[in-house]
Parts: structure tokens; C-alpha cells; sequence
């Protein structure tokens, strides 16, 4: 006999001989309503009364106290130089300053907390350590290529800050990992315009200044809600294979500059020199000049002064112009022979030591032709002088 067959009865799914019949949604839902109803207040229709309340009560205290511990949590404290960013369903809903402040509690809302004072860093090209010390070049970000093709070696160093925590947020998926590699970009876009040996020399300052420029244009169109503050270029060398010959041509472009150095120093030293002695001979040529044509001038009008004298009374002009002439040679010499008239005697009157001999022992020679010296003393040889002297003015008046 089949399963199916009348007064069978057999159903080889449920292994049962007799299965009860489902019972209605109708009177599910009818259950599920009375509980609710009872829950509330309402009467379950089995009493004329409506029930004990006590149940209601009870249940109503409980979901009170649950709403209050559940909006306890939605108090929140935003430090300073701290942005709250509130969210509903996460949806931006707004952002507050700091102070306490309340929103609903999750799941409704919910806040992040974002720093707009931190200082935050990105490293390209390497990683550093615990003390910031370079721990090695990362190739894949590090090596690039130059204006002239060449290959070379960027350690980079970016500072900056978040200035809108909305849109640091929610208008890029990753913020972080967006604007490395958006400093990469900028940086091989600044790299790939420059030359090797100006981008390893004088160029460092420029090329930092530039690529901050270009990664603060690209943040701004993102709108990535960043500040950068400050990019340094850690380091910039060739690959290792060509690092010698690199470090012998900068040695070589240090010994210039360092010559030229030293050239231009001692042209500071020498030239000013040079300027100052040009002046000196140039003052001390006018000071010559000014006094050779006072003297001419003065010696002049020192002769037309003559000449007025000489027309008036040429005998005695001449001869007293003589006697001062002589009188000037005179005065130059130390040396005097005086020569008798009608004598044969030639006397030499040492008038030098006779002057520096003051109490001293001098002596004055008579050359009569013999040769006899005739030693005297200071007065005696006074008093020889005025003799010789006198006897010059009457040989004279002869």
C-alpha cells in the first residue's frame, strides 16, 4: 500500500503517523497584539476588570530609567584645538567647538574627535626611527628621474595640519594614504623639471619651497581640508653605483667655490690698500703742487718787491742783495780761512768745534809754512777767534 492511498496515512517526510495542523497567522498576530495591549494598560478580555496595572507600571519605570542612562551617553567634552564631528546614521551632521556639548547617543549619532593643532608627518623616500634617524632609503618611492635623465635619490620630509575636519573626513576615503601619494606626484612633477647637479647643490631650498606649492594647489582642488606646513628635503644624492664620482665632482665644485672664496677675500684686503695709497700719493702730489706755486708765487713778489728797490737805487740794492748772499752761504759752512793782507799766513778757524766745545779743550792751527800747531784753551781760542776776526775787517776796510 502507497503512503498516499486513502487510510494510509503513511507521510515517509515527517516519520510521524499523525502530524497536527499549523496553527493560524490570524491568531498569531491576535497573541502578539493582546501582549502588547497588556504591556501598555490595555485589558487581555479574560477579566471584567482589565488585569492588575502593577505590570505596566513596573515596565514604564524600567524604560524611563533606560532612557535616562541612554542619553547620559550622549554627552560629549571637544578639547582645545579640537573639532567634535557629528554624524546621524553617519551622515555629517555638524561640528562643534570645544566645550561639552550633547548629541543624540549611538546609533542615532555618533562623534570623532579630530586635532587641528597636532603636527602630523609623512616620510617619502624613507623611514626614520624612534630618534629620527634615517633608517635607509624605500627605492620605490625614493628614486625618480631628473630633467637631464638622470636618476636620483629624494628623501622628503612633510609637515602639516588638518584645517576642516569635515572635509578631512568625508572627502577622501583615506586621507593619509591620499596625500602620500599625492606628495609623490608632486614631487616627481617638480623633480622631473630640474636638473641633477642643481636639485644636489644650490637647489634644495627652491625645490622644497616649490613642491610645497604644488602639494598645497592639488590639497586645495581635493579639498582634502589640509594645511601643509613645512616640507624639507632630507636628503638628495645619486645612486649608489655613481655615488663616488658624484662625491668627487662636489668635492671638486666645493674646491672652486672655496678658491674663489679666498680670491675674493684677498682682493678685500689688497685693493682697499691699493685705494688708500692711490689717495695718500694723490694728497701728498696736490699738498707739492700747492706749495711749489705759493713759493713761486711768493718768490715773485719777493723779486718785484726787489725790482722797485733795485730801480730806486741800483748801487746799494745790488750790494746789499751780495752781502745777504753771502751771508746765506756763510751761515751754511763750518769752514772759514781768513787771509791776511800783505801776510803770508793762512789761518783755518775751526768754527764747529769751537761751537760744540763748550769748556772743552780745542785747538787752532797758524800754517806759517812750518808746520807748528799752537794748542790753546777755550778762551784763548775765543779770544784768537775775535783777533782773526778783527783782523778780517781791517783787512776788508783796506
Amino acid at each position: 500500500m502507497s503512503w498516499n492511498e486513502p487510510g494510509g496515512n503513511k507521510d515517509p517526510w515527517s516519520g510521524r503517523g499523525q502530524q497536527e495542523t499549523p496553527p493560524d497567522l490570524d491568531e498569531v498576530m491576535k497573541d502578539i497584539n493582546a501582549a502588547f495591549g497588556r504591556l501598555l494598560g490595555g485589558s487581555d478580555g479574560g477579566g471584567a476588570n482589565g488585569g492588575d496595572g502593577l505590570p505596566f507600571k513596573a515596565g514604564g519605570i524600567l524604560v524611563g530609567v533606560a532612557l535616562v542612562i541612554w542619553s547620559l551617553f550622549g554627552f560629549y567634552l571637544v578639547d582645545e584645538g579640537n573639532r567634535g564631528i557629528v554624524t546621524r546614521f553617519g551622515k555629517y551632521v555638524d561640528t562643534t567647538l570645544p566645550g561639552l556639548h550633547w548629541r543624540m547617543p549611538s546609533p542615532i549619532e555618533s562623534t570623532q574627535i579630530v586635532n587641528l593643532e597636532q603636527q602630523r608627518f609623512v616620510e617619502v623616500g624613507y623611514r626614520s626611527g624612534g630618534r629620527q634617524q634615517a633608517l635607509g632609503s624605500v627605492p620605490k618611492e625614493a628614486l625618480m628621474l631628473t630633467q637631464d635623465e638622470n636618476i636620483i635619490d629624494i628623501r622628503l620630509a612633510v609637515q602639516y595640519q588638518i584645517k576642516d575636519g569635515k572635509n578631512y573626513l568625508f572627502n577622501v576615503a583615506n586621507p593619509d594614504e591620499t596625500l602620500k601619494q599625492v606628495i609623490e606626484s608632486a614631487q616627481r612633477a617638480v623633480i622631473g623639471k630640474n636638473t641633477m647637479d642643481f636639485v644636489l647643490t644650490e637647489g634644495r631650498g627652491r625645490i622644497a619651497d616649490e613642491i610645497k606649492t604644488e602639494l598645497q594647489q592639488i590639497v586645495d582642488q581635493y579639498q582634502m581640508g589640509i594645511r601643509i606646513s613645512n616640507v624639507s628635503l632630507v636628503d638628495a644624492q645619486p645612486p649608489d653605483e655613481v655615488q663616488s664620482a658624484f662625491e668627487d665632482a662636489i668635492k671638486a665644485r666645493e674646491d672652486e667655490q672655496r678658491l674663489k672664496n679666498e680670491a675674493e677675500a684677498y682682493a678685500n684686503e689688497v685693493v682697499p690698500k691699493a685705494r688708500g695709497s692711490a689717495a695718500r700719493l694723490l694728497e701728498e702730489a696736490e699738498a707739492h703742487k700747492s706749495r711749489v706755486i705759493a713759493r713761486a708765487e711768493g718768490e715773485a713778489g719777493r723779486f718785484r718787491q726787489l725790482l722797485v728797490e733795485y730801480e730806486k737805487a741800483p748801487d746799494i740794492t745790488r750790494r746789499r742783495l751780495y752781502l745777504e748772499t753771502m751771508q746765506e752761504i756763510m751761515a751754511q759752512t763750518d769752514t772759514v780761512l781768513v787771509d791776511v793782507k800783505n801776510s803770508g799766513n793762512m789761518i783755518y778757524l775751526p768754527l764747529e768745534k769751537i761751537k760744540r766745545s763748550a769748556g772743552s779743550v780745542t785747538s787752532v792751527k797758524d800754517y806759517d809754512g812750518t808746520g807748528n800747531s799752537i794748542p790753546d784753551s777755550s778762551d784763548n781760542a775765543s779770544k784768537t777767534a775775535r783777533s782773526v776776526s778783527q783782523r778780517g775787517r781791517e783787512a776788508r776796510g783796506q
